[in-house]
C-alpha cells in the first residue's frame, strides 16, 4: 500500500500508545481482524493462527498437514522456495539442491510452465499431462511405503520465472492428492492481498470451484511490519488441537500488528488497489507484448 502509508502508520502509532501485549492475553483487534480476513477467502477456510513471518506460516502450515493427514511425505514444484526455517529448506528445491540434497520425504513436481516446460502450449491438453506427473509422483512414493500429506505450492511460482498455472491444473492435482489423503497448501505470501488484480488470492485465477486445504500469507500483509497467518478448515485446525499440545505464538497476532493488518485491509479496499492492480497491469502487459511482436527475442510476457 506504500511506504509509510499515512492510515498504517497512524493505526500503528495509536495503538502502540494503548496497548502492546503478548498474545496470551486476549483483545478484540485478533477477532477483528480475523473476521475481516475471513471476509476475503472461501467460507471454508475459516481458522486462522497469526504469526510473524512468512516462514512461520509455512512451518505451521507443514506441521498442520501432517497433524491432520498422519502421513510425512510432501510434495513440492521444482525450483520452489518457501522459507528460510530449517523445515522449509527440506521442501525448498532452490536452496536443498546446493545444500544437503532432496530428503527422502521430499518430491518435486515439474512446474506447471506452458512457454518452456515439459508440456507446451501446443500440447493437447498440457493441465492433465501436469497433474498427471503429481499422480505418477503419488504412485511411486506409494510403492515405496510413503504416504502424502500435503501438496506445497506458491499459487503463482515466483522463483521458477513467475509461472502463471494453466487454469484447471490445481483442482486436478488436488483431486490426486485427496485421493492419496494428503491436502491442498497454497502459499500466497508473495502473491495475495489483491496482487493479482482480478482477485484478492492468486489461486482464485485457477476458478471459482477452487479451494486449497491451507492458505499461507506474509510479507504484504503488514505493508513491511511483520505479520503473518495461516488460514485452514475447522476439521485440519481440529486434529491439531487434538493432540493437547496448544499452538502459542508470543506475538503473533498481538495488538498492534492487528491494527496494522485492519489499516492495510482498509487501505486496499478504500483506495480500489485491487482494481489498480488490474488497470496497470493490463496496460504494461498491453505494452510489454507490442513489444513482443517486434522483438523476436522476447519469448514470454508475465
Amino acid at each position: 500500500v506504500g511506504h509509510c502509508h499515512p492510515d498504517v502508520v497512524k493505526a500503528a502509532h495509536e495503538q502502540n500508545q494503548l496497548l502492546n501485549t503478548n498474545s496470551r492475553y486476549l483483545h478484540d483487534n485478533l477477532v477483528d481482524y480475523a473476521d475481516r480476513l475471513s471476509k476475503t477467502l472461501p467460507e471454508k477456510l475459516c481458522v486462522f493462527y497469526f504469526l510473524n513471518s512468512g516462514s512461520e506460516a509455512n512451518d505451521l502450515a507443514l506441521r498442520l498437514a501432517r497433524q491432520y493427514t498422519k502421513h510425512d511425505d510432501v510434495i513440492v514444484l521444482d525450483h520452489a522456495y518457501h522459507g528460510h526455517l530449517t523445515s522449509l529448506i527440506d521442501i525448498s528445491p532452490y536452496k536443498f539442491r546446493n545444500l544437503e540434497g532432496q530428503k527422502e520425504w521430499v518430491h518435486v513436481a515439474p512446474v506447471p510452465d506452458t512457454y518452456r516446460g515439459l508440456y507446451r502450449e501446443d500440447h493437447e491438453d498440457s493441465v492433465t499431462a501436469y497433474a498427471n506427473e503429481v499422480k505418477n509422483i503419488i504412485e511411486q512414493a506409494h510403492e515405496r511405503g510413503r504416504k502424502i500429506a500435503a501438496f506445497f505450492v506458491e499459487s503463482l511460482p515466483s522463483v521458477g520465472g513467475q509461472i502463471i498455472p494453466p487454469a484447471g491444473y490445481f483442482q486436478k492435482v488436488a483431486e490426486h492428492v485427496h485421493r492419496a489423503g494428503g491436502v491442498f497448501i497454497a502459499d500466497e505470501i508473495q502473491v495475495g492481498f489483491g496482487r493479482v488484480g482480478k482477485h484478492f488470492w492468486a489461486f482464485q485465477l485457477q476458478g471459482e470451484d477452487f479451494i486449497p486445504d491451507i492458505v499461507t500469507m506474509g510479507k504484504p500483509i503488514g505493508n513491511g511490519h511483520p505479520i503473518a497467518c495461516v488460514a485452514t478448515t475447522k476439521e485440519i485446525a481440529e486434529a491439531f488441537a487434538a493432540t493437547g499440545v496448544e499452538y502459542f505464538n508470543t506475538f503473533g497476532g498481538n495488538p498492534v500488528s492487528c491494527a496494522i493488518g485492519l489499516a492495510v485491509l482498509d487501505v486496499i479496499e478504500k483506495e480500489h488497489l485491487q482494481a489498480h492492480a488490474t488497470e496497470v497491469g493490463n496496460f504494461l502487459l498491453k505494452l510489454l507484448k507490442e513489444q513482443k511482436i517486434k522483438h523476436p527475442i522476447i519469448g514470454d510476457v508475465r
